[in-house]
């Protein structure tokens, strides 16, 4: 495991922060499923874990070689 140290008071810079704007935006769009907060909670945890994130930023904090 390792732990990537993120810039601080930069959420912009941070990838977890995609996450949070893809999660909040599929509510959004499908706010009138949802009754309750419990039903909001579960539709949430649904979408992230089928959810794959490409983050474009990690490429930021990793040294990855790319390929010549």
């Amino acid at each position: 495991m390792t732990c990537l140290l993120f810039a601080p008071n930069a959420p912009d810079q941070n990838p977890v922060e995609d996450v949070w704007l893809r999660g909040k935006n599929f509510l959004r769009k499908n706010f009138y499923k949802n009754k309750t907060f419990n039903q909001v909670k579960c539709c949430f945890f649904n979408f992230i874990n089928k959810k794959i994130f490409d983050f474009k930023k990690i490429e930021w904090y990793l040294k990855i070689p790319q390929p010549a």
